[in-house]
């Protein structure tokens, strides 16, 4: 046997994996050596957390410094045969970065562990927390002690904890030096240390975890403190839930009493200290310190007022000394490592590390020791992983219940106790939740309010009412029930809660709702204003995941139903009720109604967009469009007599003019086109969007009466003041209409080009057949669009692009799309020069790039690596990104400035007459949403203009039936089918047809309508 590498194997025995089956993978390993005649060789050893949550039940092994994840009982015996007896790693259960999707086989190697700086978690998955000898041996414990006792003075002793640093832990950040010198210097005896265990933040465990890993370092801790401040007695005290802890705390009570660490004389020594175990009943509030020692006495865990403060009068009466789990923890490190050694880590004024219960949508949550002064941006995405839902990441709550939310624009902030209190939130005890877009703010404070609420002891009226009025406040905005004084009214009580409160949970306890006002006050008017949820979470606020998702709030379960009825005329009358373009985003929409569709938890998402294109293709092929629409035109609201100019006919202006003209206005849309269509008509090619099926759908819009002023630029032909005089109302939607240039040498060469003009020209027929070699710079559907679109006319053609392609902004089936068709990709470069002889340009020099830190929306920052190489090129098409022209606004008294002066509720600029809004407002963003915002510019015109709401008139309740599909077999998605790439190839024809009758009611049928369960909820 001697052929076999000797090896010993650490098992995580934390809650976590206990939990997930560690204990049974523990037993099957003991088993599994014991039958492969092993067990000299082997060695196994249970211990705490390894801190890799997400990843567990975790296995480690050593020499070999193999990380195992996830893994089950089945899977041991292919790690004792395979591993231990083959010396193969089985990669299937190795850790596969999330970035690169590389099997990492060196545990020092995974980034979650990588960017840490474990200090005091370092022992922790390295020794058995039951087995003090490991903590001795392995660890160095006691040592810390034995060196306070032989040398130290209990004055000594505090002075280093001051100059280390040092401060509590648990929430407040109390200098701990300081703290143990109020007791020290106390006159009154008997004195008493306690360690504060009773962690109840939801999402937490960083106390737990430290008991349940390293509970002789807590005890170690203690013994210092208690040495240092006179005390004679000690308690811990730990909520009765965490058993595993408790029952490793009581063994390592048990072990140190039996070697002198604890009782009489320790060490030799006169001194002489005990502790004792307090096992809390589970209230939060009995985190807070008073409260906490009036448990411990066995009174009720309610706060008392301070002065006088523990340190004067605490337990019985005595001086009392209360620290963090973490904090006493840390103490022999510290003493072990030199106070200077500690004192040189984190930020002038928050010394060492900090140990973070990382949780929520994030890919690697676990528990995460980090340097003070660490970004969030570096804690989310280098050690978190990023977003684990692939959606994007909205904010972070930092120190639980009491904690605030800090939204993504701020994840540069360093974490540290100024920092977190400077933008409105604390560190707390160290709990953070990551939230990505699904995260309603106004729900999730709601979550927290109800939480504290409940938590709250009632002793004072102002926490206790007042925490109870917030919360029923915060229902009502959920449920779409009060006004916008209600956000006035929740600041005002806040702040009032908090300067009132007596204890530290009614003192932080508004925390989460004030941040979220600051940071998230639209998602809170939106929810008031426009009864609109964007997480979809408040189910008053909407008929279905997939309507709520929708930018036009299309009422999909509804028109499907009606398809599946065989009432075609009125489901496309239900489409035309919110999307005024169905058969044009039926072909261009990128879905985003899928996001929270429920049927991919069966199989697939619906293909809700290629069911409205059906059907509405269907419905213009049989010409009954003309009689539904002659039924809008008869139903048209009263006229008004107000007169509206929409500048700019892309698909913001078409929408707003499309309800404003029903709504009884008279409407002028200007363009500087010799046709309406904006975007829609000249930058999405043929083969995407047929010109005809636009304008056919304009068409209907111009029916209703809407009448369109063409070839007039704004600032030209007619001034901006002008509009302004002759009009009551003006909407200005006129799109991105300058491209950003390419900013490097030579780029004024001819042939670099912009690729938004092309696209222009090739939809005009200006662009003849060629085979140039082309390179495409940039990275989004414009870049897609004119590489295909130049592919077609015989190019050679090549996209750069200076990211990854996880990275890219396209669309997804875009880049598929270009893929398919043999257009090249290179990733990782970016335009470095221009290749020209005599204004001949003959290529383009390229830099190679590589992934630098995140930027705060978690992709990696390009960084050139001084390496360049040219390609030779006859042209090259630049699509890095475009600008909102202001020039035509310039010599008016209006104000547009994006969201900074543009009211974001209501789309009014400084003049009250003239709104804004599409991609003028919001840069470059989609079809679907530019129409969006014209529907919403469209409501808050009218309203205006008469000063009523009556946008509802508009709509008409459709009968159908409420079918729950009973039964759901595994059906994947119906898609159109393509056309075959070299059939397409060499010409512009539509690339996707329209679904068949017996495609479409196929797809149809897979509809869960999870519109009834939110009906049935909201009765």
């Amino acid at each position: 046997m001697s052929e076999f590498t000797k090896r010993e194997v650490f098992i995580c025995r934390g809650t976590g994996c206990n939990s997930s089956g560690a204990k049974e993978n523990f037993e099957a390993l003991e088993e599994s050596i014991k039958d492969n005649n092993l067990s000299d060789f082997i060695k196994i050893k249970q211990t705490g957390c390894h801190g890799f949550c997400q990843m567990g039940p975790l296995v480690v092994i050593q020499p070999d410094n193999v990380l195992y994840v996830h893994v089950q009982e089945e899977d041991i015996d292919s790690i004792v045969k395979e591993h231990f007896i083959k010396n193969n790693i089985i990669e299937r259960l190795l850790y596969e970065d999330p970035t690169t999707g590389e099997k990492i086989k060196d545990m020092d190697k995974v980034a979650f562990y990588f960017h840490q700086q474990r200090f005091l978690l370092e022992y922790c998955g390295k020794i058995d927390p039951e087995n003090i000898d490991d903590y001795i041996n392995i660890a160095g414990g006691y040592k810390s002690l034995q060196k306070v006792i032989a040398e130290l003075k209990p004055s000594e002793i505090i002075k280093e904890v001051k100059k280390s640093g040092l401060r509590g832990r648990g929430g407040a950040g109390f200098p701990t030096g300081q703290k143990w010198s109020f007791v020290a210097d106390a006159k009154d005896e008997p004195k008493y240390v306690i360690c504060n265990g009773d962690e109840g933040d939801p999402g937490a465990f960083m106390d737990r975890t430290i008991f349940e890993s390293n509970p002789h370092s807590v005890l170690e801790g203690m013994i210092i403190g208690a040495m240092a401040m006179g005390a004679k007695a000690g308690y811990i005290y730990c909520r009765a839930e965490y058993p595993l802890a408790i029952q490793r705390i009581k063994i390592a009570l048990h072990q140190a009493r039996e070697r002198k660490y604890l009782g009489k004389n320790i060490l030799g020594s006169n001194f002489s200290f005990d502790i004792t175990l307090k096992q809390g009943a589970g209230a939060f509030v009995c985190g807070e310190e008073t409260a906490l020692i009036a448990s411990i006495m066995g009174k009720r865990g309610i706060p008392t007022q301070r002065p006088p403060f523990p340190a004067q009068s605490g337990l019985w009466g005595k001086p009392t000394n209360i620290n963090n789990v973490k904090s006493w923890a840390l103490i022999p490190r510290i003493f072990e490592k030199g106070a200077d050694w500690f004192a040189s880590i984190g930020t002038e004024f928050s010394k060492g590390t900090i140990v973070i219960a990382l949780t929520g949508k994030i890919k690697n949550a676990g528990l995460v020791e980090i340097p003070m002064g660490t970004t969030i941006k570096k804690l989310i995405y280098d050690i978190g992983g990023g977003s684990a839902t692939g959606k994007k990441i909205k904010a972070i709550q930092t120190g639980g219940p009491s904690g605030g939310c800090i939204p993504q624009d701020l994840f540069d902030l360093p974490i540290d106790y100024e920092s977190l209190k400077q933008v409105g939130s604390i560190m707390g005890s160290g709990g953070m939740i990551v939230l990505d877009e699904d995260t309603c703010m106004v729900d999730f404070s709601r979550y927290f309010t109800d939480f504290l609420q409940n938590e709250s002891c009632g002793k004072c009226s102002i926490c206790r009412e007042g925490t109870q009025r917030m919360f029923e406040i915060l229902t009502d905005i959920t449920e779409g029930k009060t006004n916008v004084e209600s956000i006035d009214l929740l600041e005002e009580l806040g702040h009032v809660i908090k300067e009132t409160s007596l204890c530290g949970l009614g003192q932080t306890a508004p925390n989460s709702v004030l941040s979220t006002i600051r940071y998230f006050r639209n998602e809170y008017l939106e929810h008031i204003l426009e009864h609109y949820c964007r997480a979809g979470l408040c189910t008053k606020l909407l008929k279905s995941p997939c309507e709520n998702s929708c930018p036009v709030h299309l009422n999909i379960p509804g028109f499907i139903q009606l398809f599946k009825e065989n009432r075609l005329e009125e489901a496309y009358e239900l489409i035309m009720l919110d999307n005024p373009l169905p058969a044009t985003t039926g072909r261009i929409c990128f879905a985003p109604c899928n996001n929270r569709c429920k049927r991919e938890y069966i199989d697939e998402t619906i293909n809700t967009r290629s069911l409205h294109r059906y059907i509405s293709d269907t419905i213009y092929k049989m010409k009954k469009d003309e009689e539904i629409i002659k039924r809008f035109i008869s139903k048209k609201l009263p006229i008004t007599g107000k007169k509206i100019a929409i500048i700019g006919a892309g698909p913001s202006g078409l929408t707003a003019a499309y309800y404003l003209v029903r709504l009884g206005h008279s409407i002028d849309v200007y363009d500087k086109k010799s046709k309406p269509g904006g975007k829609l008509l000249y930058s999405i090619p043929e083969y995407r969007l047929p010109t005809n099926v636009l304008e056919h759908e304009i068409d209907i819009i111009r029916k209703l009466g809407v009448n369109f002023i063409l070839k007039t630029e704004i600032g030209k032909e007619i001034q901006l003041n002008k509009l302004i005089e002759d009009y009551d109302a003006i909407y200005i939607t006129t799109g991105t209409q300058k491209t950003i240039p390419l900013n490097v040498p030579d780029c004024d060469v001819p042939g670099v080009l912009l690729a938004i003009e092309e696209l222009e020209k090739i939809k005009n027929s200006e662009f003849s057949q060629n085979n140039d070699q082309v390179v495409i710079i940039g990275g989004g559907n414009t870049a897609m669009d004119v590489a295909r679109s130049l592919k077609r006319m015989g190019g050679d053609v090549t996209i750069a692009y200076r990211r990854t392609l996880r990275d890219m902004p396209a669309n997804e089936e875009e880049i598929k799309d270009a893929m398919k068709e043999n257009i090249e990709f290179m990733f990782m470069v970016s335009p470095h020069a221009i290749v020209s002889n005599d204004d001949n340009l003959k290529g383009i020099e390229l830099m190679k790039m590589k992934g630098g830190e995140h930027d705060p929306s978690g992709r990696r920052k390009p960084i050139p690596i001084g390496e360049t190489f040219i390609i030779p090129c006859d042209k090259i098409y630049t699509a890095i990104g475009q600008r909102i022209n202001f020039n035509f606004v310039e010599c008016t008294d209006v104000n547009i400035k994006g969201n900074v002066e543009i009211n974001p509720t209501t789309l009014q600029s400084s003049n009250p007459k003239v709104f804004a809004g599409g991609d003028f407002i919001t840069g470059p963003t989609t079809v679907v949403n530019s129409m969006s915002e014209g529907k919403k510019a469209a409501r808050n015109i009218n309203i205006f203009l008469i000063g009523d709401d009556n946008f509802s008139e508009l709509y008409k309740d459709f009968d159908y039936k409420g079918e729950i599909p009973l039964e759901s077999e595994i059906t994947p998605k119906i898609m159109e089918i393509e056309i075959p790439v070299k059939e397409r190839i060499s010409n512009f024809k539509e690339v996707r047809r329209t679904l068949s009758k017996e495609q479409a009611i196929n797809e149809a049928i897979r509809c869960l309508r999870c519109d009834l369960e939110i009906i049935e909820k909201n009765k």
